[in-house]
């Protein structure tokens, strides 16, 4: 770190979190409620609580910072809420449907359901505009591009008032001179429109998962620019030395100029993050393969890392829109503290997916909430103390949460009030193992190979509970874990993706390795002159490839890493190799006789940036046994009797103390529950290592 401080900013969707680093190894973490309708009043409402924190005014703390990073939800929540912009789309003639017919596919679960209803269409169909010429598959010109339709699309996404134009033409991969052209066109015509094209935002083959792409990021990339716009201008008026950053989901930072453009990359720019900080939480205990949850309000987030990489999705469905775009797989599920207990129609209990949100909230947070939550159901066993003050302005009632249990869950149910809190808390526990069996098992990892990293305020209530039904021996908590994405953020470097097709058979006789070396060297060259425009030298830099791979005549791909900048005929017998290890783990055979061929190449370029130390406190060599600051009956099984249990302090455990299971360690914005025949040691680097036994 050049300057003093380093900061990152998490905006969710209820809370924004600030993590605060400075060069000595310190670590402060302020949250601030969110302001979707501007989010500069909430930077602004945090960097308020640092200065009050620091002594220093938010322009000092600011000119004092060598990197700012924001990570944000706003493209995730405008593809929710449906509020980006209307998007025309001009595409090859004849395939005006091909976003609606979405290769034939029905979502997992609606297969033989036909009263499932259609996706939305972000381009509605009076708005995908046919074009005629063609590319075909070699690169040839088979026709001419039609320019008089362009013409005529631009006169009527004038007279619609489109605000944002994607491109699409079958075989831009191969030969993007249609595409440009037409973006040349729209660009003249409707100086005030954004444009992007498929060839830019997903070059690869697929032309349903590339329009997709390039539709879901023409309709968001004006609102993220919006964003981009405000905070950029905040932060200068505060004197920023250096540009703010943003978080993509790719697990890297990139400039706001970038962000402009490529709104489709920050979709998951939130959670992705947390891969990163669960491995600086794990490092100082020799772990590089860890799980990291994040348990909020309204969503429990999952994210695996083995050996220190961390796995990534391409080409899967994110609210029902096909997205092509390299992202950290993020398994979210709707089971937060705010996910509401109900009966369904056959009156068996559910919990979730709908959430209480943060209004009305929870029963207990006296805001009108009528429905039990998770938080209820927490609240009702003691794990949090009755009257506890939530966010400096909640106080939580116990007696209206067990008064919704019970009216809601326990008498239709005929079960006791107690039962069926714990009934709650077991369902959700069951719904979030199998979000991390998805993550893990589901893609050839087992999962007591990993330690556990609880994050988010309401994680530590059941993350132990978690390991306990699948199976891990270690969880790590840290003391910053709700606000772990932010801690993320500061951690995290600058990496660019490019992308490209290459289709060539792998096997003697067919493969060409000068073309396939070629085509490396181009994609890495790409990717280091975004660098060097962004400041980096070549030295700071490392690059990562990924290979899809098939056998021949397969539909769908596996990813197998490269680490070399070329391949001689040495390297390409392993890399074809590690194909068949791969789609044995993954798929439980492979075929080593058959001919194997290359689909796509990624390079991944990355911009190293020197990181902050990391937080380690200070205690006595031989610390004194920990005290409880007080007792509480808590229940920990549906059969079981109410038990007197300590509740720790977290302020005033010191390194190296271990308290036992059962009890509670109640931290400034997180508690940690511990089930009989488990052991909580506090760690130097400000972690909770909670392993069996005690």
């Amino acid at each position: 770190m050049r300057n003093q401080y380093r900061l990152g900013v998490d905006a969710g969707g209820t809370f924004t979190d600030f993590i605060l680093a400075d060069r000595d190894g310190g670590v402060q973490l302020f949250k601030a409620p969110s302001t979707p309708q501007d989010g500069t009043l909430a930077i602004r409402a945090g960097l308020a609580q640092i200065a009050d924190a620091t002594g220093r005014s938010p322009a000092e703390l600011i000119a004092n910072c060598d990197l700012c990073i924001n990570g944000t939800t706003v493209a995730l929540n405008a593809l929710i809420e449906r509020t980006g912009v209307k998007v025309g789309l001009l595409c090859t003639e004849g395939h005006e449907d091909s976003l609606e017919i979405r290769l034939g596919h029905k979502e997992e679960g609606h297969r033989y359901d036909a009263h499932y209803p259609p996706a939305h269409m972000l381009a509605p169909r009076h708005l995908r505009r046919p074009i005629g010429g063609r590319i075909l598959g070699d690169g040839r010109e088979h026709s001419p591009l039609d320019e008089a339709a362009i013409h005529a699309a631009i006169d009527y996404f004038r007279a619609e008032g489109v605000q944002a134009v994607a491109i699409s033409f079958l075989w831009s991969v191969r030969n993007p001179s249609h595409e440009q052209r037409a973006a040349e066109l729209v660009r003249a015509a409707l100086p005030e429109v954004f444009v992007c094209t498929g060839c830019e935002v997903f070059p690869q083959i697929r032309e349903y998962t590339r329009t997709s792409t390039t539709v879901v990021n023409a309709y968001l990339s004006p609102v993220m620019a919006r964003y981009v716009a405000r905070i950029d201008n905040l932060f200068q008026e505060l004197g920023a030395q250096q540009p703010v950053r943003y978080f993509q989901s790719n697990g890297g930072l990139a400039p706001g100029h970038l962000m402009r453009e490529r709104a489709v990359n920050a979709i998951n720019s939130g959670p992705a993050s947390a891969p990163q900080a669960g491995l600086a939480v794990a490092r100082p205990f020799g772990i590089d393969n860890v799980i990291t949850v994040d348990m909020g309000g309204t969503s429990f987030d999952i994210t695996l890392t083995n050996a220190g990489r961390t796995n990534f999705s391409k080409d899967v469905d994110f609210l029902r829109q096909r997205i092509g775009v390299p992202m950290i797989q993020v398994e979210t599920l709707g089971a937060g503290g705010g996910s509401i207990a109900h009966l369904d129609e056959f009156g068996m209990l559910q919990v979730g997916p709908r959430s209480a949100g943060a209004m009305p909230g929870p029963v207990c947070y006296g805001k009108g909430g009528r429905e039990p939550t998770v938080t209820d159901a927490n609240l009702a066993l003691g794990y949090l103390p009755d009257g506890a003050l939530l966010g400096g302005s909640i106080r939580l009632n116990r007696q209206a949460a067990l008064d919704a249990i019970r009216s809601k869950i326990a008498e239709p149910l005929g079960i006791s009030v107690e039962r069926a809190a714990f009934g709650i808390t077991t369902l959700v526990n069951l719904n979030m193992v199998n979000g991390i069996r998805r993550v893990s098992i589901e893609r050839g990892h087992d999962p007591r190979d990993f330690a556990l990293i609880g994050a988010g305020g309401a994680a530590g209530m059941h993350v132990v509970r978690l390991a306990e039904e699948i199976g891990m021996h270690t969880v790590l908590i840290p003391k910053v874990a709700s606000g772990l994405c932010a801690f993320g953020q500061i951690l995290s470097d600058v990496r660019y993706d490019q992308l490209t097709s290459l289709s060539m058979r792998l096997d003697a006789g067919h493969v060409d390795l000068a073309q396939l070396n070629q085509a490396l060297a181009e994609l890495r060259q790409q990717g280091l002159a975004n660098l060097r425009e962004d400041g980096f030298g070549d030295q700071a830099s490392s690059c990562h490839y990924t290979l899809e791979m098939r056998y021949l005549g397969q539909i769908h791909e596996c990813s197998v890493d490269l680490q070399q900048h070329s391949l001689d005929e040495a390297g390409l017998a392993a890399l074809i190799s590690r194909f068949h290890s791969r789609h044995q783990t993954l798929y439980s055979y492979s075929e080593p006789a058959s001919p194997v061929e290359l689909v796509n190449l990624e390079c991944s370029v990355i911009g190293h940036l020197p990181r902050p130390p990391q937080p380690e406190l200070q205690g006595p060599a031989e610390p004194p046994a920990p005290t409880a600051q007080s007792v509480r009956p808590m229940l920990f099984s549906a059969d079981g009797e109410w038990q007197p249990t300590p509740v720790f302090n977290g302020n005033h455990l010191l390194p190296g103390q271990t308290v036992h299971g059962p009890c509670v360690i109640e931290e400034d914005t997180t508690n940690i529950v511990l089930p009989p025949g488990w052991q909580a040691r506090l760690e130097p680097s400000a972690t909770y290592r909670v392993t069996r036994g005690g």
